[in-house]
């Protein structure tokens, strides 16, 4: 017996990627009903070698949906995931509008797929650079018990979209041509050959001085983690790469763990890869990770400034691992 399913932004990056994640993982679907703004509908969408069209999405959707696979922006999903729960229709949403709802489950199944069944209709998929980090924390955390965590995020443009990845083409090319000022519409400043220090692209900060994405981590990771004391710091910065988001990670823990120690522990980590070898020139790369289901750590070294101190490397792809592939392995765990 197959499952309906509905993927609401099916045309957008992520959208796109839940549609082959789908297919490339067998999951059971008997109807899938593509859903996007009045603009798609018409189009057509490949799955499993059949060309099925975009449908305009409106409250009437979700009828005889199972699953709602949602990634059209947080707005979208605030006003149509009520009519997908009046339908039945169990809802895996990417967006941040109820991540940190009390009583909707945030969930990396890796890390706690036991959330999963206190559902009310709503699972939250967490921010993609909140993933990949969550994943590397958990098994340190369960084992030493961390102190504090501070992070600094290198994220792939494609973690703003289509349209960015677009802009971030043009702007480069129109660099090199020396083509003198471009006009763009994503990003405040060049992001070609350029690094900005800010995520969301607009209305990023807030009156602490953090940035949106910046808060998104620390309150998430400490949701699925299961802490509300968990002390973490980040900096969440945009690097003119396609496609996987790089992550510096410092750990302090309450007991001693070697790097070695950390090596072996992450090894054995479901889903995760260490790559770990500077002699060699091996650690992990955005582009290496990119099209990669897992995630991978490396430069895994003791941090001598304090006493039980680590820094890591972490990469993942954004739209597989930090998108579309944790929210069909949410609705796996839901089938």
């Amino acid at each position: 017996m197959g499952v309906n399913v509905a993927v609401v932004g099916v045309t957008g990056a992520v959208g796109t990627e839940m549609l082959r994640v789908l297919e490339r993982r067998n999951f059971p679907v008997d109807e899938l009903r593509p859903l996007a703004s009045s603009r798609s509908a018409g189009k057509n969408v490949i799955f499993r070698g059949k060309e099925v069209p975009v449908q305009e999405l409106t409250a009437d959707s979700f009828e005889d949906m199972n699953i709602g696979l949602f990634s059209a922006g947080s707005s979208i999903s605030r006003k149509f995931v009520p009519y997908a729960i009046e339908k039945n229709c169990v809802v895996v949403d990417n967006t941040s509008a109820f991540r940190m709802d009390e009583g909707v489950p945030l969930v990396v199944p890796e890390v706690n797929a036991d959330k999963i069944p206190g559902h009310n209709g709503i699972i939250a998929n967490p921010n993609c650079s909140t993933i990949q980090l969550v994943l590397v924390l958990k098994p340190i955390h369960d084992t030493v018990k961390i102190r504090r965590v501070v992070v600094s995020t290198y994220q792939a443009v494609s973690g703003a979209g289509l349209k960015a990845l677009d802009e971030l083409k043009k702007e480069s090319e129109h660099i090199l041509a020396d083509k003198g000022e471009f006009n763009r519409s994503i990003f405040p400043h060049q992001m070609a050959f350029n690094v900005l220090p800010q995520i969301p692209q607009s209305n990023a900060f807030l009156p602490n001085g953090y940035t949106d994405e910046e808060m998104k981590m620390i309150n998430e990771t400490r949701k699925i983690l299961d802490d509300s004391s968990f002390r973490i710091t980040t900096t969440t910065v945009r690097v003119p790469v396609f496609r996987g988001h790089s992550e510096s990670v410092n750990i302090e823990t309450e007991e001693k763990l070697s790097a070695d120690q950390a090596r072996d522990l992450l090894s054995k980590a479901e889903g995760v890869i260490v790559l770990d070898d500077p002699s060699n020139q091996i650690y992990p790369m955005a582009s290496d990770a990119a099209g990669k289901d897992e995630t991978f750590v490396g430069r895994i070294r003791k941090d001598h400034s304090v006493e039980n101190g680590l820094n890591m490397w972490i990469v993942s792809d954004n739209l597989l691992k930090g998108a579309a592939l944790n929210a069909v392995q949410i609705a796996e765990k839901l089938i």
